[in-house]
């Protein structure tokens, strides 16, 4: 599941020639108030490797995102995450400033939810979500994600969102 399309937009694994394109997105004090804050390009250097890495260990991760015309968009994907000492697996989607307010984010949800409870047989998947973000908070309803818990998330107040696999 290295590349796949939805409507509005193509994804595909993330690699190394989206470094620069990841920097920018980082950058944006707007963008990264809910990632944790902006991201030096050494950060964001280090978070594509971990990334790409992840890819290897586990066979699937995030996807660089790009609108019909092939402008990078975002990225998005499916990734474990340590969460309250549980090793969860979440969904993430980030996109640029530009691009809000569209229904890109409901689309690239409902897409990779169903691949990672579909294709990938996952059990369940998360949403992480910063508490005072209601934008992400209402796409993952939409995307039918139940909230399960309040929890702190590096040292800020978060909710986890869950769906889990129909058998």
């Amino acid at each position: 599941m290295e590349h796949f399309n939805t409507e509005s937009l193509t994804a595909e694994r993330l690699r190394e020639g989206h470094l620069a394109d990841l920097v920018a997105l980082h950058l944006d004090p707007e963008v990264s108030r809910y990632l944790g804050g902006v991201r030096s390009a050494e950060v964001t250097k280090t978070y594509l490797a971990v990334n790409m890495a992840h890819w290897d260990q586990h066979g699937f991760g995030l996807w660089a995102l790009r609108t019909r015309d092939g402008a990078f968009a975002g990225r998005a994907g499916i990734r474990h995450i340590l969460v309250d000492g549980i090793d969860e697996t979440e969904i993430a989607y980030t996109f640029k400033r530009s691009l809000w307010g569209q229904g890109l984010a409901s689309e690239i949800a409902f897409a990779i939810t169903d691949i990672g409870l579909s294709q990938l047989a996952l059990p369940s998947l998360i949403g992480l979500v910063f508490a005072e973000n209601g934008a992400s908070r209402r796409v993952l309803e939409k995307s039918n994600y139940v909230l399960e818990k309040s929890t702190t998330h590096h040292g800020q107040d978060a909710v986890i969102y869950r769906i889990r696999r129909s058998v």
